[in-house]
């Protein structure tokens, strides 16, 4: 292709959806996306990503997706107005997730599972909070084949555990610390700070004991001094 026809072509950065249709599939994505980040935090060449147009062939604009996170190992952190794959060393995304809403039709799940492989997906996970149900993908053999037992899988590339409960589902890291909302990791935060001043006011009052029974002995061997009586004898 040259230069100039490649020039005169558009990858725009949205395609005008919302990213959410409510507010529960919205705070899904948030979780997953904001937790994959922390996850990742120290790995400067794993880019993740939330609700960002993914155009895996070069001059063909209309052959995009955008799934509601998707995690790509072996490419750098930092903003993108989409990811445009023949300009990140052909390196597809290696795992997606999409959280399902009401408005989800089956159609549209079809086309994205074609795409996802075709395009060269390795791991696909679909949620539907209102069902709590979860679906799991693994490339096998060249296509996604479905996980047949998803309940306290873990995802070979991500490490991390999916665990259905009766009411939702937990998703854990490899160290076994739950994926959790800014507002959980907020009051985290918030008891590990106010259990650390307890410790330190705890520490600081067995100080200041210690100080005063060694202040009652010193008066004490005094004393005995006084009398002329060795408190070392």
């Amino acid at each position: 292709m040259s230069v100039s026809t490649s020039q005169k072509i558009i990858y725009p950065d949205s395609d005008g959806q919302p990213m959410a249709d409510n507010t529960k599939q919205f705070r899904w994505i948030v979780l997953i996306k904001e937790n994959l980040e922390l996850l990742f935090a120290d790995n400067p060449d794993v880019f993740v990503a939330g609700d960002l147009l993914w155009y895996p062939v070069e001059g063909h604009p209309e052959i995009r997706v955008a799934p509601d996170a998707m995690v790509v190992f072996g490419r750098p952190k930092g903003d993108r107005g989409s990811y445009r794959q023949w300009e990140e060393d052909n390196i597809a995304p290696q795992v997606v997730f999409e959280i399902l809403s009401p408005g989800n039709r089956v159609k549209e799940m079809t086309r994205k599972l074609q795409f996802y492989e075709r395009y060269g997906v390795e791991e696909y996970y679909i949620y539907d909070p209102d069902s709590n149900e979860l679906e799991g993908l693994q490339r096998q053999d060249g296509s996604l084949q479905l996980v047949e037992e998803i309940n306290n899988w873990i995802s070979p590339r991500l490490g991390i555990q999916f665990t259905l409960t009766s009411e939702t589902l937990k998703i854990y890291r490899p160290d076994g610390r739950r994926f959790l909302s800014s507002l959980e990791l907020e009051q985290e935060r918030q008891r590990a700070f106010q259990q650390a001043e307890e410790e330190s006011q705890r520490a600081e009052q067995e100080s200041q004991r210690a100080q005063q029974e060694s202040q009652r002995a010193e008066r004490l061997a005094e004393q005995l001094r006084a009398l002329g009586i060795d408190p070392e004898a």
